[in-house]
């Protein structure tokens, strides 16, 4: 006997959480998680929440939107963009080179090789180097230390504001170094 798989796409698997759906993430420990997929940035250390959703969602459509969204929330030009493989989308890359200052990003090139390319491959080893110990860092933290791994929340909401308060949480903390640096730097300059 055959067995045939049906995808049905709303179908409830917690009574207690009706709004959640299986999240298919391939990982050698757990092939399906389940609560809340989030988007997250990060600004000089600081992370934010680009998009939160419940359903699946393909993080590499969110390339050009993370960008956009990290130029409303410093008020500046974004001129370097780190990310996995998977952001690295022809719209994405075509929405970096054709900036009047372009972004750099640690996406592999392709096509023919640029004239400056040894430098554009220091500039993507570094952005990559970066993303991978300080962004990568930082959330494995969020999720063991402010107890984003297991919410215990009942509503959609509740989860929702949960997350929101572990990541910013996180971010108060990491920036209080920042904070007595600069006014250890403005005593000594007075």
């Amino acid at each position: 006997m055959q067995q045939t798989r049906k995808s049905c796409p709303d179908r409830i698997v917690s009574i207690d959480k009706h709004y959640v759906r299986p999240i298919v993430r391939g990982k050698e420990t757990k092939e399906v998680e389940f609560g809340a997929k989030a988007n997250l940035i990060q600004v000089d250390g600081i992370n934010f929440i680009e998009h939160i959703d419940f359903k699946a969602f393909n993080e590499g459509t969110r390339g050009i939107s993370s960008i956009q969204y990290a130029q409303r929330l410093m008020r500046k030009k974004v001129t370097h963009f780190a990310g996995d493989c998977i952001y690295a989308t022809n719209k994405t890359r075509t929405y970096c080179s054709s900036r009047q200052t372009p972004i750099y990003t640690c996406f592999k090139p392709k096509g023919k090789k640029a004239k400056d390319e040894p430098e554009r491959r220091v500039m993507r080893s570094m952005i990559s180097n970066e993303r991978s110990t300080r962004l990568k860092g930082s959330f494995g933290t969020e999720k063991e230390h402010y107890n984003l791994r297991k919410i215990k929340a009942r509503t959609k909401e509740t989860e929702i504001l949960w997350i929101f308060f572990g990541v910013h949480t996180a971010n108060a903390l990491r920036m209080i170094p920042k904070m007595e640096r600069a006014e250890k730097e403005t005593r000594q300059s007075a």
